[in-house]
C-alpha cells in the first residue's frame, strides 16, 4: 500500500525566465532548510510517478503539458528489506542464527535473479519472526557460493541450525518456495 507524500507541479522550463527560475530555486532551498519535526518512516526503495488525466481526454492532457507536469511521490510499504550477506557476516547471520534462514544466491547481471527478488521480499515479509531472509551476491562473495556448491543462479537455500537443509534452483513460483520453507518451520 502506498500513501501520497507530496504532489508537486513542475512548470515547463521553456516557459520560465531565468529570474523566475532563480526565485523558484531559492524558495525551494529556503523551504527545505526550515527545521521540521522528525518523523520515523519506513524505508522506501523508490518513487512512483503517476500521470494525471485519462487517455480519452486529449484536450486535458494538452493543457497539462502546457502548464507543466505533475509528479506524485508515494512511499511504498517496503519496511521489510532482504539484507545482503558477505563473507564477513555469513557466520554470524546465517550459521549462528536461531531461526531458519533462507538465502538467495544472485548476481546483478542475472535476469531470473531480478525476477525472483520481489518474491523473496514477499517471503521475508510473510515469514517475519519465523524465518530470516538474506541475499548473497555471488560476484562479491564467490567463496560462499563455492563452499555450498552453487553452480547456477538464482539458487535459494534454506538453512536450519547452521546446516543446509534444502536447495531450489532457478526462478520458481512463490508456492514452490513456501512449500520448501514450511518443512523447516
Amino acid at each position: 500500500m502506498a500513501g501520497v507524500l507530496e504532489t508537486l507541479t513542475v512548470p515547463r522550463a521553456s516557459s520560465l525566465s531565468a529570474a523566475s527560475m532563480s526565485r523558484v530555486a531559492s524558495s525551494t532551498i529556503s523551504w527545505l532548510s526550515v527545521p521540521r519535526n522528525m518523523v520515523n518512516l519506513p524505508e522506501s526503495r523508490g518513487l512512483k510517478i503517476q500521470s494525471f488525466g485519462t487517455s480519452a481526454s486529449v484536450s486535458l492532457r494538452s493543457k497539462l503539458s502546457r502548464r507543466g507536469g505533475r509528479i506524485v511521490c508515494e512511499a511504498q510499504d517496503t519496511a521489510i528489506q532482504v539484507l545482503p550477506v558477505t563473507d564477513a557476516t555469513w557466520q554470524s547471520l546465517v550459521v549462528e542464527s536461531n531461526l531458519p534462514v533462507l538465502v538467495e544466491f544472485w548476481a546483478p547481471w542475472c535476469g531470473p535473479c531480478r525476477m525472483i527478488h520481489p518474491i523473496i521480499d514477499e517471503l521475508a515479509k510473510d515469514y517475519t519472526g519465523k524465518l530470516t531472509c538474506y541475499k548473497v551476491n555471488t560476484d562479491e562473495s564467490p567463496s560462499i557460493a563455492t563452499q555450498y556448491g552453487v553452480r547456477s543462479i538464482p539458487t535459494i537455500m534454506v538453512f536450519k541450525g547452521g546446516k543446509k537443509k534444502d536447495t531450489v534452483i532457478g526462478a520458481v513460483p512463490k508456492s514452490t518456495l513456501c512449500s520448501c520453507i514450511e518443512k523447516f518451520l
